[in-house]
This record gives structure tokens, sequence and C-alpha cells, in this order.
């Protein structure tokens, strides 16, 4: 049959030109897409798509949240005094005894100072026993009526100044020989020296940081939480395990404490979680997870959770493929909660009652509920 202008077959070319020619206008990304659904379709319309039966759950109403481990006990040993620094007695890593020498700072001129504060006593006390013989011999003459009695109160003034110059030199040399002793820097505590500070041969000046020491025997978790998560632990006082990072050890904190202030700039509350006495193998600044599981009675309670593998994220869509009873499954959108079960769950906050049966695998549903569509 041949074609002729303005008949039937002449119509349905014209048609056929026209589908192509949208076809080929249209972005390179989107044909793929049409294509790639119409060879799927018919095999994902006939394919088996793996479901699961969801239902309420009783779930822990605890949280896990990060924290980092630090010392109960932690000190910065500072200079007091100025000097250049001649030795250096230990090193990070060292463990010390209290009152032990860390290191010593040359005290040249104290060792002076103390030397004149010294000098300053002897002659004040010579003085003061000057003082005390001119008053013995001044009441011996006004017994005999050989001298006034204005006299005998000057002498009796000058021995009161005397005794006082004496008083004022020896805490002078109180102050010397405390002002030495500042020039041996001692441990405060038993522990381990975090980090040092300073090097030999540098120059202290008071306030100057020259040690970190903390006692390894009392450890703590601290972590910054959010107010509301704390509420929803209850109003009795909160439990947790602390899971360590030195390959997992878990531990029960021996008690929680809540610090009574928020942070103005990340408005979260600070939790010290104290750890049982004699946890070794901790160091300050290392990792930690503090789950925290709330007062007795209070931290459970009636939750939907889904499998991970069951959520299909589109950009802002959060939604799963839900069976409608008839072979088919219907796209419902759905708001997520945190993590249960380490990290195979999820709690549904609203979209789902807790009784649907959810496809285990949503782009095959998604593929099946297309094809199912146009015969709807």
């Amino acid at each position: 049959m041949h074609a002729r202008r303005g008949g039937w077959l002449d119509a349905h070319v014209y048609k056929n030109i026209l589908i192509n020619m949208k076809m080929i206008m249209l972005p390179p990304l989107v044909r793929a897409v049409l294509v790639a659904c119409a060879l799927s379709v018919p095999d994902a319309a006939t394919a088996d798509v793996p479901t699961v039966r969801i239902g309420a759950q009783v779930q822990d109403l605890g949280f896990v949240s990060e924290a980092s481990i630090e010392a109960v006990h932690q000190v910065t040993v500072a200079a007091q005094v100025q000097g250049r620094v001649l030795a250096l007695s230990v090193d990070t890593g060292d463990r010390v005894r209290r009152g032990q020498v860390l290191a010593r700072i040359d005290a040249a001129e104290a060792a002076a100072a103390l030397a004149a504060a010294q000098a300053g006593v002897g002659q004040a006390e010579a003085e003061m026993g000057n003082a005390r013989s001119e008053l013995a011999r001044a009441r011996g003459l006004v017994e005999r009526q050989f001298l006034s009695a204005s006299a005998l109160d000057a002498a009796r003034t000058r021995l009161e100044a005397a005794e006082a110059a004496v008083k004022a030199a020896r805490a002078q040399r109180e102050q010397a020989a405390t002002v030495k002793g500042q020039f041996e820097i001692v441990a405060p505590l038993d522990g381990v020296v975090s980090a040092r500070h300073i090097e030999t041969g540098e120059m202290a000046q008071p306030g100057r940081a020259l040690f970190t020491l903390h006692d390894p025997a009392r450890m703590r978790a601290v972590t910054d939480v959010a107010p509301q998560r704390l509420a929803a632990l209850g109003d009795g006082a909160a439990r947790a395990r602390v899971t360590l990072g030195d390959g997992g050890r878990v531990v029960d904190a021996e008690a929680v404490t809540l610090l009574p202030a928020v942070d103005a700039r990340t408005h979260t509350v600070r939790v010290r979680v104290e750890l049982p006495a004699g946890t070794d193998g901790l160091m300050p600044g290392s990792f930690a997870r503090v789950h925290f599981v709330g007062a007795a009675g209070t931290a459970e309670a009636s939750v939907v959770v889904v499998p991970r593998a069951a959520i299909l994220r589109r950009g802002e869509l959060t939604a799963v493929y839900v069976a409608d009873g008839a072979g088919g499954f219907a796209l419902r959108q759905v708001r997520l909660g945190r993590g249960v079960n380490g990290s195979e769950a999820v709690e549904v906050l609203a979209g789902l009652k807790g009784d649907e049966t959810l496809a285990l695998d949503p782009v095959q549903a998604g593929l099946r509920a297309r094809a199912a569509a146009p015969a709807r």
C-alpha cells in the first residue's frame, strides 16, 4: 500500500515523528530513566518482594551519648617565682608521689634574700637585747631617784619597739624561706605526669604551667546532653553504663551528676558519669559511650520500630511501602526517631500504627506499585 498525502498512513507516520522528536528533546538522564523503567516493569511486577510484619515493642527510653574520659583529680602545676629551669626530674608518663621534686629553678637570688633576712633577724635581736638592758638600768636609777619617771617610760618604749622589730625581721625571714622553697617544684598528689610544658633552660614565670598531673585511680566520663533528652529519663536519679574505647569494656557507673547550668552556646547540660574506683587502663581524653538508662520504672515505653532496610529516602522524603492486602504496596510517609537495637532498626514517631506489613525492598515495591497502577 502506498502512502497518500493526507491519508491515514501519513497521519500515523506524522504522529510517530512527533513522539520521536519529543523523546529527543528530553534530557539524556530522563530518557535513560524512562527506558530503564519500561524495560524493568514487566519483570518487577512479577518479582517476589520480601516483607516484614511490624508491631509496637517495649523499648528502653534511654539513649547513647558520646563522651570523653577525664580524671576526677587533675592538677596543673605552675611556677610561682621567676627563674631559669635548672633541672627536670620527671617526664610525661612517669608516676610520682606526693611531695616528690619535679623540677628545680635557679634560686640564687632567693638564697641571697634569705641570708639578708637572717642577718636582719640577728640585728633586730641585738637591738632588742640592748633595749632590755637599758630598761633594767633605768628602773634601778628611778628607784634611787637618780632618773625621772619619764625617762623610764622612754626606755620601756624603746624595748617595745625593739621587740616589734624582731617580730618583723623574723616574719621577713620566714617569707624569704618560703619563697626559696618555691624554687623546688613538688608534686601535690600521687599520680601520673600527663604532660610536661617546659624544657630545661627555659625561663619560668609566675603562673606559667610546668606539669599536668592526674590520679588514674579515679576516672569519669564527661558528656554534653540536651535537657530534653535528660527529661525523658524521668524524675528519679539517672543510671548509666559506660562503654570504654579500649576494646569495648562495659562498666556500670557509680553515680551520674548533672551540673546545674546550661551552656549558652550549645544549649546542653554537662553530665559527669563516675566510674568505679580502680578502673585501670584509662587515659584522660580517650573516647567512651555513655548509655543512659534513667530512673527505675520510667525508662520503658511502647514504640513502633521498623528495619532500616524498609526505609526509602528521596531528598526530604522519608517513607516506607506498606502492603495493601491485595498483592500491592502503597507509599506512606513516616517521621523517624532515634535508632534502636544497635543499627538495625529505627523508631517511628508518626506514620505507622504498628500493625502493618512493610516491604523490605522499597525499590522493588515501588516498581510493583507503578506497574499495578494502570490496571487499577
